[in-house]
């Protein structure tokens, strides 16, 4: 018998990292929870994206794609910038987002790492 959510199972399916291929570009990490009585599984997702003017643009976009079901809900809990060199195989986080904060960066960057095994991953709470 499976005891699995439908939530769970959506949130198994989610990508933890989705961010632009190249650049400087702002990101936030958000929290994704089961809306399912007695379930409070939850998951961190990272996304990072150019077209962004703010923060909230993506927020906006990615929550309202996740939430559309029903069975689940996002909340950002923070933001700040990623810099992506594909060809020196380095991701560089740091900075906040007005709207959101500060995100936990080293939170991020262990997401990073997992999708980029083989950049150079790091983060510094300076800049903007």
């Amino acid at each position: 018998m499976c005891t699995q959510t439908r939530a769970a199972a959506l949130m198994a399916n989610i990508p933890r990292v989705d961010i632009d291929p190249s650049g400087v570009f702002k990101y936030v990490l958000i929290r994704v929870h089961s809306k399912e009585e007695g379930d409070d599984s939850e998951i961190d997702i990272v996304r990072g994206y150019a077209w962004a003017e703010y923060h909230a643009d993506i927020y906006d976009k990615v929550s309202e794609e996740l939430e559309k079901g029903g069975h689940l809900d996002c909340e950002c809990v923070g933001g700040g910038r990623i810099s992506h060199d594909p060809q020196a195989k380095k991701l560089h986080v740091y900075g906040y987002s007005i709207g959101f904060g500060r995100a936990n960066h080293a939170v991020a960057t262990e997401k990073l790492k997992a999708q980029y095994p083989d950049y150079e991953v790091t983060w510094d709470n300076e800049g903007y």
